[in-house]
């Protein structure tokens, strides 16, 4: 089903959703990382600075609830816990990659951050 070839209306109700769901503050960096098959929740957590702990749990707690991501309990000593994205989860890596590049030429990392 491809969607680019059909014109855009102005509002549509599948796409808001999305765009909430993957806009959501810290969605973005998260699914990034589980791309790079980061699974642990500390891993996680180091993996993109400035993310709290609190918010990590709520907002994989939020992924999985969609569908986007499984957490699994390894039975081991310690117990361990991973998450992976599911398919529909891996379904984003070329969006998430479109707005990597597009982020790259338009929103550098370092605009609106005063020089030293």
């Amino acid at each position: 089903m491809e969607m680019m070839d059909e014109e855009l209306s102005t509002f549509c109700p599948s796409y808001h959703r999305a765009v909430e769901l993957i806009g959501r503050r810290w969605t973005g960096a998260i699914m990034r990382a589980l791309l790079t098959d980061v699974k642990r929740f500390n891993d996680l957590a180091a993996a993109v600075p400035g993310l709290s702990d609190r918010m990590l749990a709520e907002r994989l707690k939020e992924l999985e609830a969609e569908g986007l991501v499984v957490r699994s309990v390894i039975p081991a000593t310690p117990v361990r816990v991973e998450y992976c994205l599911t398919e529909k989860g891996r379904a984003l890596e070329s969006v998430v990659r479109a707005v990597a590049r597009w982020a790259e030429a338009w929103a550098p990392h370092n605009a609106g951050v005063p020089a030293a």
